[in-house]
């Protein structure tokens, strides 16, 4: 992944003047690409720390300690520096002076909804392939949390400068859709007014079918009941497929996921085309495929494991733990194979960085997955898979296990149906994605600070209501208090309240934190960064209750008024923007 100089910001600002302090007082030419800074995670010690000395001092033969000094001594010499301070083991902390918080609060201000957005990716092609459910029934909550999490990630891709396809690959072939068509057979036969009696153990009993087996009946009438099944299973298969894709359309578009483009496996092996023997014969003029044996398993078994000569991928030249089968003994295709053939389509298609999101079961096939696509590419692509975690589902602290509709398990639509887009989806973001993830139905609904989508959205609503009462209480204020250019002349020098200035540092993170997620694919870095943004907010107004001089509108005093009102303009601002990139709405009121 393509990496650009980092956004303009007062970090990125201060990083470069780090870099420049240290090539002073070091040999010229030395590399300081791994000089960092961050803000410490004790406030106490500064605004922004830097590693400077600890990752220079050791290739340079220097002390950590005098080293720091130097590039210490140098920085002072910077106006915008208030104190520099050295720490062990040579870390060194910077405090800055409060115009350059200010100014950065008029920069965020200045950008609007685009303040944080970076040209990280410089147009690069990246291809995010998430939910990929089968199409055998209605998606459920876990599939929930995979498209909410990779459409997240997409836009945050798409903020910071990459060239995204977002992409859903349909399995449409194997065994599993061929038990959808039996089952939907089943209830074709039922609309026809046939007694079906209790669903037969190994199909799907979900009444999600029976829409499937009336539109068949309407259709064909009885005539697929005289057709022996060689000969309605593709009819059954294909109504059945295109019906359930139909659906899940609709369930996604109810969560506000939407795709580029839609990728059928069928695709891979339909017509005259056999892409997946296309691809395993290419592998084996590289020499990754021979014929072979695999050795026993040791330890816990291998799914894919058989005692016979075989069709092997030699995947343990690119990591993987052993080689890996691209046949079954019946002369079928694994779908190993067939996943091979389709990374390497997402390959052709011009993709170098590909990232699948994958349920918690699939973790054991990232190896072999990575190696293929290393194996493809001449090891010039990456495959970055995110795994998602399960979700327990809850209501006020209880398990719900069942759904009305599926029989099995509660499904996306109702969830979404009961508490909303908004609150699915940035509740599937507060958490990362390896870890299991508690969504309660009943607190996702409550007003508290217990319910973070609540407060965040809160907290851009509060911020509307400031400007809203500025305009009463100043009534020849802008009408637009949020407009960018609102008040260009406000007096920032005013805000200089240790609460005041904390805000604004937090403020100020939103582009490092962007640029971070970005890079990591950690999309939950954004919530979690959003609701610090609000606590922080909250509590400031909270304390204007108590002490009136930290009030947002003072009556007799316009300046510091209209200064704080930039300072609302930024949170707004900038938790507007957060949750966008997370899909969710910043109302201007809450009801």
């Amino acid at each position: 992944m393509i990496k650009s100089p980092a956004p303009i910001n007062v970090f990125a600002d201060t990083l470069e003047r780090v870099r420049s302090a240290a090539l002073v007082v070091i040999p010229p030419g030395t590399d300081v690409s791994r000089v960092q800074v961050e803000p410490p995670r004790d406030a106490s010690h500064g605004d922004i720390a830097t590693n400077a000395a600890m990752v220079l001092a050791k290739g340079l033969g220097k002390n950590p300690l005098d080293l720091a000094n130097a590039i210490r001594d140098e920085l002072k010499k910077h106006d915008v520096i208030a104190e520099a301070v050295v720490a062990k083991p040579g870390f060194i902390n910077l405090t800055l002076v409060p115009a350059a918080w200010t100014q950065e609060l008029r920069r965020a201000v200045r950008a609007g909804r685009d303040y944080g957005r970076a040209d990280l990716g410089q147009s690069e092609p990246v291809n995010v392939e998430y939910v990929s459910a089968n199409p055998t029934g209605p998606m459920h909550v876990g599939h929930c949390r995979g498209a909410v999490f990779g459409d997240a990630l997409a836009s945050l891709l798409d903020f910071s400068g990459f060239k995204v396809t977002r992409e859903y690959y349909i399995n449409d072939a194997g065994t599993q859709v061929d038990v959808l068509a039996r089952s939907a057979f089943l209830r074709y036969r039922q609309a026809l007014g046939e007694d079906i009696g209790a669903i037969p153990e190994g199909l799907y009993p979900g009444d999600y079918l029976k829409p499937v087996g009336t539109a068949l009946a309407a259709e064909y009438g009885d005539r697929l009941k005289s057709q022996a099944e060689a000969q309605w299973l593709p009819v059954v298969r294909a109504k059945s497929i295109a019906m359930m894709m139909e659906a899940i359309r609709a369930d996604l578009a109810a969560l506000n996921v939407k795709f580029d483009v839609f990728f059928s496996e069928r695709s891979l092996i339909a017509g005259s085309a056999d892409r997946v023997a296309e691809t395993i014969e290419w592998l084996r003029q590289r020499g990754h495929v021979y014929e072979g044996r695999l050795p026993p398993p040791k330890g816990a078994p291998v799914e894919d494991w058989e005692d016979r000569e075989q069709t092997l991928f030699r995947s343990t030249e690119f990591g993987d733990d052993v080689d890996r089968a691209l046949k079954k003994s019946d002369g079928s295709y694994t779908y190993f194979a067939s996943d091979i053939a389709y990374h390497r389509s997402k390959l052709e298609r011009g993709f170098r960085t590909l990232i699948d999101v994958w349920g918690a079961d699939h973790g054991g096939y990232i190896k072999r997955m990575q190696a293929a696509v290393a194996a493809l590419s001449d090891r010039k692509a990456e495959l970055d898979v995110k795994v998602i975690q399960l979700v327990k589902l809850l209501r006020a602290g209880e398990p719900v296990k069942m759904s009305k509709r599926a029989g099995e398990f509660v499904t996306l639509r109702e969830v979404v149906d009961e508490v909303g887009p908004d609150a699915v989806r940035f509740m599937m973001l507060f958490r990362k994605n390896d870890a299991t993830l508690d969504f309660d139905l009943a607190k996702v609904l409550e007003q508290s600070r217990d319910n973070p989508v609540f407060y965040v959205q809160y907290g851009h609503a509060r911020a509307q209501s400031v400007f809203r009462n500025a305009r009463a209480a100043f009534p020849d204020l802008p009408a637009d208090l949020a407009s960018p250019d609102a008040l260009p002349e406000a007096p920032l020098d005013r805000l200089c309240d240790p609460a005041e200035l904390a805000l604004m540092r937090r403020i100020a993170l939103y582009p490092r934190i962007v640029e971070a997620a970005a890079l990591a694919h950690e999309p939950h870095r954004i919530a979690f960064y959003l609701f610090e943004l609000a606590s922080e907010f909250h509590v400031l107004w909270t304390q204007g209750n108590a002490s009136p001089h930290l009030r947002f509108i003072i009556r007799d005093d316009r300046q510091v008024t209209e200064a704080r009102l930039v300072l609302v303009q930024g949170v707004a601002t900038v938790l507007a923007s957060g949750l966008a990139l997370l899909g969710v709405k910043a109302p201007n009121e809450m009801r």
